[in-house]
């Protein structure tokens, strides 16, 4: 019998090796390079190739690329409006969705709500490989789920997995979690890197071939990432990171990639007694209760893929004893903020070079666009000053380098949903000002300059 081929990936970045060595070439992280079996021995080799869920050609065919029938997408809701959302607008048949986040962030609770409210039209089947099937009942009783039309299978072997499947014919597939899924083929421990790919792989294949929808639950690292290779998330149709405050009940899934829909949607959720709860208002989370404005406080419109949110971004400007002043930022880039200091410096004569500044975007979320520019100096400023903004004000923009507010995308769709939510001003770069002035109830103030800004800020 051959031997088997092996190469060395690393878990960061994907990058392959022949031999092991200590860094990744690619990437230059340390130790993360893993052994993978690229071709096993020959004896076993046969088997896998010849395997077929649908009766597909054993060769492919190389076909012109105009005369490939186009199929509609045929998109399934999920019966869960954030999570639709967050897809693309629903879940396409023969698409492989891999779902990560932190233990006990409610994965499975989500993918279980799913499959349950699909079950009616699209058959599913639920495979678990950490817990029991008593366990995945009690789950569904304790959530008041119906579980008609579901099938559940204990098992962490793929190819008996892919078996009872081809055998049930369902329309959507959930394993939970991939790593704990294994290969006849390969000779190494469930989780490893080798075993986690060939899984994947193995899924992946019989969820194009069949038109079954497949979902994969992943762990994470300490680090926040996908466990395994890192090439599992280029395998996929879509990744989704599940995301949450500790001692928070509000979850945020988030797509990081969808080849079917637009990347950095947000879906928001609410953990209760029953489950997870879509969020009808997700601004409101994300607003502070207090009624009566607060110094170091500013609401700012940023748009997670097509929907606008209202945040709010906290600033406290303290005093500092230490020579090199503390510069943090939660929810924020942390260099941007410094960059932004030094805007506010020279071209708002505002210095806070012996001050340390703390900046947080409440609800904690992660703001990545540059609209947050200008609501976080008006954060800082108020909080310096003691003063807090006018009642009702929202503010957004980027702050240029030589103090000049640059319009940002989106502005009309951001200023009806401030004026949706009672604001009555709203700062902003007069690129993104409309010609009235006005939008609704909401008094529109175009600035071009960072100190026109402080100004309107200060009155």
């Amino acid at each position: 019998m051959a031997k088997a081929k092996t190469a060395y990936v690393c878990t960061d970045c994907g990058a392959s090796y022949p031999k092991w060595q200590g860094q990744c070439e690619a990437c230059s992280a340390w130790n993360t390079l893993n052994e993978i079996v690229i071709e096993p021995a020959s004896s076993s080799k046969g088997a896998s190739r010849h395997s077929n869920w649908a009766g597909m050609p054993e060769q492919a065919r190389v076909t012109p690329l105009g005369q490939v029938k186009q199929e509609s997408e045929t998109r399934l809701s999920t019966g869960i409006g954030e999570l639709d959302r967050v897809l693309g607008g629903g879940l396409v048949s023969g698409s492989v969705v891999l779902v990560g986040g932190d233990p006990g962030i409610g994965k499975s609770t989500l993918l279980l709500q799913a499959i349950t409210a699909m079950a009616p039209q699209f058959p599913g089947l639920y495979v678990t490989g950490e817990e029991s099937l008593s366990q995945v009942a009690g789950r569904a009783q304790r959530l008041g789920l119906g579980v008609d039309g579901v099938s559940a299978l204990a098992e962490t072997c793929v190819e008996r997995i892919l078996t009872q499947a081809a055998a049930a014919k369902p329309r959507l597939v959930v394993a939970d979690s991939i790593q704990t899924l294994w290969s006849e083929l390969l000779t190494a421990a469930p989780g490893s890197v080798s075993q986690v790919r060939e899984s994947a792989a193995k899924l992946v294949r019989f969820a194009k071939e069949t038109g079954t929808a497949v979902f994969l639950v992943g762990h994470v690292t300490k680090e926040g990432g996908i466990a395994g290779p890192r090439v599992l998330e280029h395998m996929v149709d879509a990744v989704l990171y599940f995301e949450g405050e500790a001692g928070s009940r509000f979850r945020l899934l988030r797509a990081f990639k969808n080849r079917f829909g637009a990347v950095n949607e947000l879906g928001v959720f609410a953990m209760g007694d029953k489950g997870l709860r879509e969020v009808a208002n997700p601004s409101a989370i994300f607003l502070s209760g207090s009624r009566v404005p607060q110094p170091g406080s500013a609401v700012m419109v940023t748009r997670e893929g097509t929907r606008p949110l209202m945040v709010e971004v906290q600033a406290l400007v303290d005093q500092s004893p230490l020579a090199n002043p503390r510069r943090v930022a939660l929810g924020l880039e942390q260099n941007r903020l410094a960059m932004l200091l030094a805007v506010l410096h020279r071209h708002g004569g505002v210095g806070v070079f012996d001050q340390d500044v703390f900046v947080n975007v409440v609800g904690g979320i992660r703001v990545q666009e540059t609209a947050a520019d200008l609501p976080v100096l008006l954060a800082v400023l108020s909080s310096l000053r003691d003063r807090p903004l006018a009642e009702k004000t929202v503010a957004f923009g980027e702050v240029g380098l030589s103090g000049e507010l640059r319009p940002i995308p989106n502005g009309e769709e951001r200023l009806k949903e401030a004026a949706t939510h009672g604001f009555r001003r709203a700062i902003v770069p007069k690129a993104n000002a409309p010609k009235s002035g006005r939008v609704g109830e909401l008094e529109v103030l175009g600035v071009e300059r960072l100190s026109e800004a402080m100004d309107h800020a200060a009155n």
